[in-house]
């Protein structure tokens, strides 16, 4: 079995789930029906570190939201899918348009309608608050919770396994 660092120096993509790991899994109504969500700030700049080294993200969700699609956008996200009620074959469609390997994939989610695209990608990682299943299948468990900075983190672990960390930040420090 490799070990984390030679998993993470193939990874080219960073596919996230949303509810429970870009959000803290709590759907919101207004008084009008209008779905609301909470995005953490900190998990953006996670994603704009990413960018910075030249690794592509992408969302594959199997809800519908608006608020997914502006934050997609904000975040300049290269791929949103939603919808996604067979994330596995949405995922091979990814896969396929952007000739891609599983081991150049980091997946990170929270349910069990993410494990089978876990078990297929290089770099399975889960938020802390999933599902025993899943961590048994996952290379990394997050320290924090969806919503609460775990795809920071996780973009922070695969930058510095990369060797591409300073280079993320460099037009913020300096450096």
């Amino acid at each position: 079995m490799k070990n984390i660092k030679e998993i993470a120096e193939r990874i080219r993509w960073f596919i996230m789930d949303v509810d429970g790991v870009l959000t803290d899994g709590g759907i919101i109504y207004d008084s009008g029906g209008n779905e609301l969500k909470k995005f953490c700030v900190k998990d953006g700049m996670g994603i704009t570190l990413l960018h910075n080294a030249g690794i592509k993200t992408a969302i594959l969700t199997s809800r519908n939201s608006p608020m997914v699609q502006k934050r997609a956008e904000e975040l300049r996200i290269s791929e949103v899918i939603q919808g996604a009620k067979d994330k596995l074959n949405l995922y091979e469609n990814l896969k396929a348009k952007h000739n891609l390997a599983d081991d150049e994939i980091l997946y990170i989610g929270d349910d069990f309608v993410d494990l089978p695209v876990l078990k297929r990608v290089g770099f399975p990682v889960c938020v802390k608050n999933s599902p025993d299943e899943l961590k048994e299948v996952c290379v990394y468990i997050t320290k924090n919770e969806g919503g609460k900075g775990a795809v920071r983190e996780t973009a922070e672990l695969l930058l510095k396994m990369k060797g591409l960390y300073s280079k993320a930040i460099e037009k913020y420090t300096g450096v």
